[in-house]
């Protein structure tokens, strides 16, 4: 487990700008809807003729995945690769780290082949702040997901998803439904959502998945779907971690999918026009049934797509903020 307190100490750079990206927790409303609005210029380029821009030419990101990820990993891929950067995926498995070497080595190796961005993905929480804290100061680094942590880009996603089908964060109610104990993601959509001006967030879950003192994060909990979805406006709905749990939580997937699984019926409890979102990967029968999956009410796909799009806005606006810090720092002794 590495510490990850005060992030936005080395997050930004001595102007306020993004030079990693490792939490939304802390960052302002103006940062975030900067992201929002970078991304939203970027969401049309797949269905363009030519679907890159130069921002990262000459630019060399280095996925570093610690963890398995099909979603996440294609989407960090492509969108480097739209901003025309060289891309590198690391197989962690098979790399020096798993015949002993450490991560600082790890990194100082792929440093020294002149990288100039990790994405990284951590089984452990604080992972990426502290990889951030170790490189280099012209190289950025991204979180893809460190523990039960953070995974801001896909919060972002989220954020812009809700933001370009409804508008307006501050009239909405949202409800986070699943496995909120082990969510990364659950956290970073509550502090994002929280700095958006959300008029209220609920979280629902079983007791046995709902962290101690999560009412701390400003959200209200229900264990009751009936009253948790009633007159909601966007529904979250949470996978399963059965790869983080480590004691029975549940009676069975069954029980679980009958109490909190997404159907039409539970559907209706929220407001007519609400719609459902899913981070992926789905477990369908578990926390939602195909006919909301595959719905008119569904934005699953539409978050995969904006993923794209928010992606290339973090990675582009970190590495101007590394360039813009390398000025600021170089052109100080001059100004002394």
């Amino acid at each position: 487990m590495f510490e990850h307190n005060d992030p936005n100490r080395i997050q930004l750079n001595s102007n306020g700008q993004l030079r990693h990206f490792l939490t939304t927790e802390g960052l302002s409303r103006e940062l975030l809807t900067e992201i929002l609005d970078t991304a939203d210029s970027f969401v049309d380029m797949g269905a363009k003729q030519i679907k890159k821009v130069p921002l990262l030419r000459g630019r060399t990101v280095v996925n570093l995945f610690f963890e398995a990820s099909t979603r996440t990993l294609s989407t960090f891929e492509l969108a480097a690769k739209r901003l025309s950067a060289d891309v590198l995926n690391l197989n962690i498995s098979t790399s020096s780290t798993s015949k002993g070497e450490t991560l600082k080595d790890t990194l100082m190796t792929l440093e020294a082949m002149h990288s100039d961005m990790f994405v990284v993905r951590h089984a452990d929480s604080g992972a990426a702040h502290f990889i951030a804290s170790q490189v280099t100061p012209h190289v950025a680094v991204i979180n893809a997901g460190d523990g039960r942590h953070a995974h801001p880009t896909q919060a972002m996603l989220d954020m812009l998803t809700i933001r370009r089908h409804k508008g307006s964060f501050e009239p909405l109610t949202f409800a986070i439904v699943g496995d909120i104990l082990h969510s990364r993601v659950a956290r970073s959509q509550i502090h994002a959502l929280r700095t958006l001006g959300a008029s209220e967030i609920r979280v629902i879950a079983p007791k046995t998945l709902l962290p101690r003192h999560i009412e701390a994060m400003g959200v209200k909990v229900f264990t009751d779907m009936r009253q948790g979805l009633k007159d909601v406006d966007v529904i979250m709905m949470l996978r399963l971690q059965k790869e983080r749990m480590t004691s029975a939580l549940l009676p069975s997937e069954s029980e679980f999918y009958k109490l909190y699984g997404m159907t039409t019926e539970k559907l209706a409890y929220a407001r007519p026009d609400a719609v459902v979102m899913h981070p992926g990967p789905i477990n369908r029968g578990v926390e939602i049934e195909s006919a909301i999956a595959d719905g008119p009410r569904s934005l699953i796909l539409d978050q995969v797509t904006n993923g794209i799009a928010v992606r290339m806005a973090v990675m582009s606006m970190a590495m101007s903020g590394q360039m813009v810090e390398k000025q600021l720092q170089q052109s100080a002794p001059a100004a002394n």
